[in-house]
């Protein structure tokens, strides 16, 4: 991820301060996104047409704007009034619960997506990325620019604003955030398609995450999805 891209989004807290910032500062600094666009790219068909798992992608890093419509395609508020007086989002949850989290990993930090602020705020520093894939692949998909760790904050549920039969069954609990999880991907897989990028939804290291995430108990590491450019001849 080109990281100096980035920092001219942000606010100028080193400017304030008198003095520019160190590596480790940025690392630890929220990266607020630029608006996502709402038009442009392929249209639903056209990105259904093309929609496929691409698992050989570049290094090369994605403009802020890319992951900007990215994130808020897979699980950004699309309207400030949605179900039970909450916000909307652009994918489904039970109750409006929005029980998902996406952690993206980039070179040098990981952060967990704010949909409401649309910003990226900082988790850890250092680069995550390989256990974000499979283990025993953590090579395949480990230089791509961006991968996202999927997460469920059981916690949410209740608190959720409509508190429906089964909400707090763990059964029934498993069953709604795998749901969530495959429809957040698939937003991204479509903008991904959209946008002539590669895609990959997989397993990952789910051990290592949480450790490395520090997750409550109440939280767990689901999936991955890798995101990046195609490498040659997978376009």
């Amino acid at each position: 991820m080109d990281r100096r891209s980035f920092v001219r989004s942000l606010p100028a807290i080193a400017v304030l301060a008198g003095s520019a910032p160190s590596p480790a500062d940025e690392a630890r600094a929220p990266i607020v996104l630029p608006r996502p666009e709402h038009e442009g790219g392929k249209s639903v068909l056209a990105a259904l047409s093309e929609r496929r798992t691409v698992r050989a992608l570049r290094e090369e890093g994605l403009p802020p704007q890319v992951l900007s419509n990215l994130l808020w395609a897979g699980f950004g508020v699309n309207r400030e009034r949605g179900p039970f007086g909450t916000s909307g989002r652009t994918a489904p949850s039970a109750s409006n619960s929005q029980e998902i989290d996406l952690y993206v990993a980039l070179p040098e930090a990981t952060y967990v997506y704010e949909p409401t602020s649309h910003r990226l705020v900082p988790v850890g520093a250092g680069d995550l990325r390989a256990l974000v894939g499979n283990r025993g692949q953590q090579g395949l998909g480990a230089t791509a620019p961006v991968r996202l760790a999927y997460v469920v904050d059981l916690a949410r549920y209740a608190k959720a604003p409509f508190q429906e039969p089964g909400l707090r069954d763990p059964e029934i609990q498993k069953a709604y955030y795998y749901v969530a999880t495959g429809l957040i991907a698939e937003n991204v897989y479509l903008c991904a398609a959209s946008q002539g990028l590669a895609a990959w939804f997989h397993n990952c290291d789910r051990q290592g995450l949480t450790a490395a995430l520090q997750l409550r108990p109440d939280q767990r590491v689901l999936f991955g999805q890798t995101l990046g450019y195609p490498a040659e001849g997978f376009a």
